[in-house]
């Protein structure tokens, strides 16, 4: 990430880096008595304020810009954010950022609480746009800006007119759309609340001000509801899993048919947690934990022991190959699934780049062209190399549909002309 850091202010860019939040396992009073008589310690907290806070502190010793703390499954609730932020701000000297989610009814809530906190930015999704899985409504953030006297500085025509477009377009993705629930047509440019739903908005400022954190969260979700947002998702909340994880293993469980074990899949999540070191819940450790959570039920209905089926991926992160986790690794554990009792990080030394070789069948030119697509190629190699194939057999395809015919050597008047003198 140093590196990373380092070429982005390089050429004058600006580093927002991220700080992952994200929640303990819940552990069942089953486990917790099952590791008592085992004699194996659970872990207490340890994704705790001071826990983010010291990450954001590495982070701007590291020369991030900016921080944002990525709340990707949206399971930051308002009195989390009121908590957190306010500790940042008192710790971090560069801008902080708040990024959630609409999934499990916080978002708006949690917004809020981080805008009475003095948070720099928060990330918003345009109206037609947000809710449910996505980012609260930019929309209802700038009403509560406006109510606040905060000026965001953001072109509310060009806001109207996107969000018009953007109500055409999901019509268009209609039959990809979980939810169908359009909110009501506004022209943020001269919207003003009026009655109860402006009654609903200066009574979550002023709840927000008292940090009365539960009222916030209350009439957020009634303006959420206002505004035909999706009802919380309970599962997620209860879980404590990010949304994508979540249908991402319901697909898995679908096509071994073996749906009917998705409430053991969620019980296991915990325990495959604890056993890779608990990882946070992001993108890829949230897709590894839950694949595996899968794995070791399918293991169980077919009567073998867990981990018994291990993904590769799985491996890599019990490995030590993705680096440390927050919590250590049972050394007997790792040698069961990695062969390795100690730790293992990946060694960038070995590292070969992907190969780039040149495609002969369409004209000799190599597979990825420019720096843009070897990236690709280094962070995607199994879907980029055929993506890229395919491009250049397009590409190669144009040109030969694109080239002029050729001129004959000899046109048909020349053998006319041959012929006839021929015979004379």
């Amino acid at each position: 990430m140093r590196s990373s850091i380092d070429f982005v202010k390089q050429y004058g860019g600006m580093a927002d880096c991220a700080v992952c939040y994200t929640v303990d396992p819940h552990f069942s009073y089953a486990t917790r008595a099952k590791a008592f008589l085992k004699g194996k310690k659970l872990p207490g907290k340890i994704f705790t304020i001071k826990y983010f806070v010291e990450k954001a502190k590495e982070l701007e010793k590291a020369g991030a810009d900016i921080i944002t703390i990525k709340d990707m499954a949206g399971l930051i609730d308002p009195a989390t954010s009121d908590e957190l932020i306010r500790a940042l701000k008192n710790e971090i000297h560069v801008p902080i950022n708040l990024h959630t989610h609409c999934t499990p009814g916080f978002g708006t809530a949690s917004l809020l609480m981080a805008i009475i906190n003095d948070v720099d930015i928060v990330d918003t999704a345009v109206l037609n746009f947000s809710g449910g899985p996505a980012a609260p409504g930019y929309e209802i953030i700038q009403i509560f800006a406006d109510l606040m006297h905060i000026e965001t500085d953001v072109n509310k025509l060009a806001v109207s007119e996107i969000n018009r477009k953007l109500r055409t377009i999901r019509g268009e993705l209609s039959k990809f759309d979980e939810y169908k629930l359009l909110p009501p047509e506004i022209d943020i440019a001269t919207f003003k609340p009026e009655g109860e739903l402006l009654s609903l908005f200066n009574s979550a400022i002023e709840a927000a001000e008292k940090h009365k954190t539960q009222r916030v969260l209350e009439y957020c979700q009634k303006i959420e509801k206002a505004f035909n947002y999706p009802e919380p998702n309970e599962i997620v909340r209860k879980a404590q899993i990010p949304g994508g994880m979540y249908t991402n293993m319901l697909a898995q469980l679908k096509e071994l048919k073996l749906e009917k074990h998705t409430k053991e899949v969620l019980e296991m999540v915990p325990q495959v947690r604890l056993d890779s070191g608990i990882p946070p819940l992001v993108t890829p450790t949230s897709q590894i934990v839950g694949v595996q959570a899968v794995n070791c039920v399918v293991d169980k209905t077919q009567g073998k022991p867990m981990y018994s089926n291990v993904s590769k991926n799985f491996l890599e992160l019990v490995k030590g190959s993705y680096g440390t986790t927050p919590w250590p690794i049972d050394p007997d554990f790792r040698e069961k699934i990695a062969g390795t009792r100690e730790p293992q990080p990946y060694d960038v030394s070995k590292y070969k780049p992907q190969p780039n070789p040149r495609l002969a069948e369409y004209g000799d030119v190599l597979l990825a062209k420019d720096e843009k697509e070897q990236l690709l190629l280094e962070l995607f190699p199994q879907v980029a190399e055929k993506f890229l194939r395919d491009t250049r057999k397009k590409e190669y395809e144009e040109q030969l549909n694109n080239m002029p015919e050729e001129p004959e050597l000899y046109p048909p008047q020349f053998w006319e002309y041959l012929l006839e003198h021929m015979e004379a």
